[in-house]
């Protein structure tokens, strides 16, 4: 099954679309950001001009130079279908229509056609599809078709926005908002991946908040809901330190870092950061906090389980210590480390087990 298109994505195949169907030879998608009261510019297609790019990081426009969309729209469209325009290189109209004109004869071109894109009843940006200066002006046939491709394109982003709602609640934690156990799954078997191909460092931080039980057995769930409120906050901005860090809850009161790429010895000395800030916390105990990196010797790592399973293994030597520092798989011994050993120890079979309880009972 083909990938779900991201936003970006879905808006650029949109201005392709309509570059082609109404025959153009550049068009544009931009949104409205009320909050800061400006058109960004999301994606430019076709023939692009100085200053143009593809997918631009920084084009804006402030929303007083082009007010259509902030006024026209509830002015004149409430109530109805909302309808494009035209505009031409030589208009001296109203003040927008001649800013309009300003920017086509500046970039060569002869005439535009806006069209406003709304959604859930609400303007949400515009499509633009201009011609070069010297070809045929837009009429009201494609007037008329810009109005529809501009439906259709709402149409699409209101669905790619959806799926993105879902995607992202399906990998986030609902209490703290980080990535959740599936999340950290899936970025670990792709860093591993890398790992393997390209050598880059992987490095996982398993960390289990001290004191959770009694905070929910003394003052309630709500204040022990607050405590991993508290700390996800604070796992978020030791992370900030690790680019492309991926701060997670695994779920209760296990919470990971995920890093790909940094040095070990960076992320031993969040690691402590963390550890230090979580001590300060007004509830809580602490935290109990294990790490293991490929940067260090704990041999081959072949699959995200067993670095899973060696910084679990960590976090769980750094409890029964109530260390106040990180334990770090590998730096005990390297693969002699008694850590690096209790995660690469065999399960015990079944078998075995129920020999070992019968024994215990007998």
């Amino acid at each position: 099954m083909a990938a779900a298109r991201t936003p970006l994505e879905t808006v650029g195949a949109a201005a392709e679309g309509a570059l082609r169907a109404l025959e153009g030879s550049f068009a544009a998608i931009s949104v409205w950001e009320r909050e800061a009261g400006r058109l960004r510019v999301l994606v430019n297609e076709g023939e692009r001009s100085a200053g143009e790019a593809r997918f631009p990081h920084d084009e804006w426009y402030p929303v007083h130079d082009f007010p259509e969309i902030a006024e026209f729209l509830h002015e004149e469209w409430v109530g109805g279908q909302p309808r494009a325009w035209v505009d031409t290189a030589g208009d001296t109209g109203p003040t927008a229509h001649r800013r309009r004109a300003a920017a086509l004869r500046e970039r060569g071109r002869g005439c535009c056609v806006v069209a406003p894109l709304v959604l859930h009843g609400r303007a949400w940006g515009e499509l633009y599809v201009a011609r070069p200066a010297g070809a045929a002006v837009f009429d009201a046939t494609d007037v008329d078709f810009a109005t529809v491709l501009a439906a259709v394109t709402a149409a699409g982003i209101a669905q790619t926005e959806r799926l993105e709602e879902v995607r992202r609640l399906a990998f986030t934690d609902p209490l703290t908002g980080l990535a959740n156990r599936r999340a950290v799954d899936v970025r670990l078997e792709e860093a591993v991946e890398r790992h393997q191909a390209e050598g880059v460092v992987v490095s996982l931080v398993v960390c289990d908040l001290n004191g959770l039980k009694h905070v929910n057995d003394t003052l309630g769930h709500a204040v022990g809901d607050r405590l991993l409120e508290r700390f996800g906050s604070v796992l978020s901005l030791c992370g900030a330190r690790l680019p492309g860090a991926l701060a997670a809850r695994l779920g209760g009161d296990e919470f990971c870092l995920l890093a790909v790429g940094p040095a070990a010895d960076e992320v031993v000395r969040v690691a402590s950061e963390l550890c230090r800030r979580a001590a300060e916390l007004e509830l809580g105990e602490g935290v109990a906090c294990g790490v293991a990196s490929t940067g260090d010797p704990i041999g081959p790592v072949r699959s995200a389980r067993r670095l899973f399973r060696l910084a679990d293994a960590a976090q769980y030597r750094a409890k029964g210590a109530r260390a106040a520092e990180p334990v770090v798989a590998g730096r005990a011994g390297g693969v002699e480390d008694p850590v690096v050993r209790m995660a690469d120890r065999p399960p015990v079979p079944v078998t075995a087990e129920r020999r070992i309880f019968r024994g215990r009972e007998a």
